[in-house]
C-alpha cells in the first residue's frame, strides 16, 4: 500500500473518507483498521462488548451510543457510575454546558458549576437527580431487596422514557448494563445513604461479575470496543480472558502504553495475558474519542446499511 493524497470530494460520505485516509499514514491508517474490525464483528457474530468511561456521556456521544445499542451493534454495555447519572440527568431534561477548559475553577466553584475537561455541570443537575432517584429506589426496594447493579439499571431503563437515553435504549432492546464500580459517585452516596435507612438493602456487584461472565461462552466468537480505560475496560476484557479471550478488539484511548495502565495498554499487550486471542483482528487508535469512534463507527453503520445488517431498515426513530 503507498501513501496516496487526501482530497475532498462533493457529496464524499463517512465511508468513502474513512477509506481515504486509511492511505495517509499514522493514526488515520488505525482508524480505518478500527472501523474494518467493527464490521467483521457484526458479521461474524461475534458477542460485542462496548466499554465507555462516563466523561463519554458528560458530552455529546451518550445519544449515539444509545443509537449503537438500538441498532443492535453492542451486545453488553460496561461503563463508569458517573455515565449512569448523566445518562438520567439528560433523560430528566439537563442541559450541560460547553466552556474552556482553562476556565477559573474557583469561580465556577462559587457559582455552583462542576467542570469536566471543557463541560460545565450546575450542582442543580444533581440536586435534581437526588430528588428523582430516591422515590425510585424505594420503588425498586419494595420489589425486592437485594439486587445486582445490572439489574438495579434494567429497571431504571424501563421507568425512563427517552428515546437518546443509555439505560432506556438498553433495557428496551435487552442489553445488559455493567457498572461495577457503582459506588463511585453520587449514585453510589444515595445508595448508601438508602442502606442506612434499609439496613437489608443491598447491591451485590460479586455476584454481577458472575452475570457478566456468563454473558459469553468459550465457543462464542467475543469483540471488545473499549473507549478510554478504566475499570469498564477492564471488566470488559478480563470477561473475555476467563472465556478464551476476545476475536475483535478496538482500542481507542488518548493514554499510552509507556504509563503501564489499563488505559493505555494496548491490544497487543492484552496478547500476553490472554484477554485477546494471538490471532484476533485488532486496532488500537490514539486521540479523542468524541472524533475517533465516531468516524469509525459510522463508517461501519453505513456498510451495514448497505448490506441490509441493520435493524428497522437502519432507521433509528422507529
Amino acid at each position: 500500500m503507498y501513501v496516496k493524497d487526501f482530497k475532498w470530494e462533493k457529496g464524499m460520505t463517512v465511508k468513502k473518507m474513512v477509506d481515504d485516509m486509511a492511505n495517509l499514514g499514522y493514526q488515520s491508517v488505525q482508524l480505518a483498521k478500527a472501523s474494518e474490525v467493527i464490521v467483521k464483528m457484526k458479521k461474524n457474530s461475534a458477542k460485542t462488548y462496548l466499554t465507555f468511561t462516563s466523561n463519554m456521556v458528560s458530552c455529546g456521544l451518550r445519544g449515539f451510543f444509545a443509537q449503537v445499542v438500538k441498532l443492535k451493534v453492542a451486545d453488553i454495555l460496561v461503563t463508569t457510575v458517573g455515565g449512569i447519572e448523566e445518562d438520567i440527568m439528560k433523560s430528566l431534561g439537563e442541559k450541560f454546558t460547553i466552556g474552556s477548559f482553562s476556565a477559573d475553577d474557583v469561580e465556577l466553584h462559587e457559582k455552583g458549576v462542576n467542570r469536566v475537561g471543557n463541560v460545565f455541570i450546575k450542582n442543580e443537575s444533581y440536586m435534581k437527580f437526588e430528588n428523582w432517584i430516591n422515590p425510585v429506589l424505594t420503588k425498586l426496594y419494595e420489589k425486592q431487596k437485594r439486587w445486582t447493579p445490572s439489574e438495579l439499571l434494567r429497571e431504571i431503563g424501563l421507568i425512563l422514557d427517552d428515546e437518546d437515553s443509555i439505560l432506556y435504549q438498553a433495557a428496551k432492546q435487552e442489553v445488559p448494563i455493567f457498572c461495577p464500580a457503582i459506588t463511585d459517585g453520587s449514585f453510589g452516596f444515595h445508595l448508601y445513604l438508602f442502606q442506612q435507612k434499609h439496613r437489608d438493602f443491598v447491591i451485590d456487584v460479586v455476584a454481577d461479575f458472575g452475570n457478566i461472565l456468563f454473558t459469553s461462552s468459550y465457543d462464542e466468537k467475543k469483540a471488545v470496543i473499549a473507549l478510554g480505560g478504566s475499570i469498564s475496560k477492564h471488566h470488559a476484557i478480563l470477561s473475555t480472558l476467563l472465556n478464551g479471550g476476545a476475536s475483535y478488539a478496538v482500542y481507542m484511548t488518548t493514554a499510552h502504553k509507556t504509563s503501564g495502565s489499563m488505559s493505555g495498554a494496548t491490544t497487543n499487550e492484552a496478547k500476553s495475558w490472554g484477554k485477546v486471542k494471538d490471532e484476533s483482528d485488532v486496532a488500537t487508535v490514539h486521540g479523542d474519542v468524541t472524533i475517533t469512534f465516531p468516524l469509525a463507527m459510522i463508517r461501519a453503520l453505513e456498510i451495514f446499511e448497505e448490506e441490509g445488517l441493520l435493524p428497522f431498515g437502519g432507521k433509528v426513530d422507529e
